[in-house]
């Protein structure tokens, strides 16, 4: 396997089926958790950013020549996506010194709301997902993950501040 496909299918987790999408994002919650472990959330933001530059690259190389601008088994832009779904749970952990995993609803909230962001593609994802090229690829799933990271903060706020519990 070339570095490029290495990255794109996120070390092979876009080989893994049903779903490999799914599974992208799941393998990347362990590795989110670890990278927040080393160095809080500034490595997991540095990660996300190399990420994003790294499966720009590497789907533009698979994609290339190619009908299918964006195969399934090219997951690298859901781990982007994904981690930056994340740093509405890792920036209040980091910065509060709160035990990542203790903010575990915000990692369900995450995944869940990641998914259905991606898939569902509402407004900007959508538009980002029809431009047919590599760039789009990744900006489809950092959209949706920022639109998740919003979620997230926002069902935060409304469990801790709205409902005081």
């Amino acid at each position: 396997m070339t570095p490029a496909a290495l990255i794109a299918t996120f070390l092979g987790a876009g080989h893994l089926r049903p779903a490999p999408g799914t599974w992208g994002s799941l393998a990347a919650l362990p590795v989110a958790w670890a990278l927040h472990q080393l160095g809080g959330f500034p490595l997991l933001a540095a990660a996300t950013v190399l990420a994003f530059a790294l499966g720009w690259w590497a789907t533009a190389e698979v994609t290339r020549g190619a009908a299918d601008h964006d195969p399934s088994e090219v997951v690298i832009d859901e781990v982007a996506g994904q981690w930056l779904a994340l740093w509405a749970i890792s920036w209040p952990a980091w910065a509060h010194g709160i035990p990542v995993l203790a903010l575990w609803p915000g990692w369900v909230a995450a995944f869940l709301l990641f998914r259905l962001f991606d898939i569902w593609k509402p407004g900007p994802v959508g538009w980002a997902d029809r431009r047919g090229d590599a760039l789009g690829v990744m900006l489809d799933d950092v959209i949706a993950g920022a639109l998740a990271a919003l979620g997230v903060a926002a069902l935060a706020g409304l469990w801790h501040g709205v409902l005081g519990l």
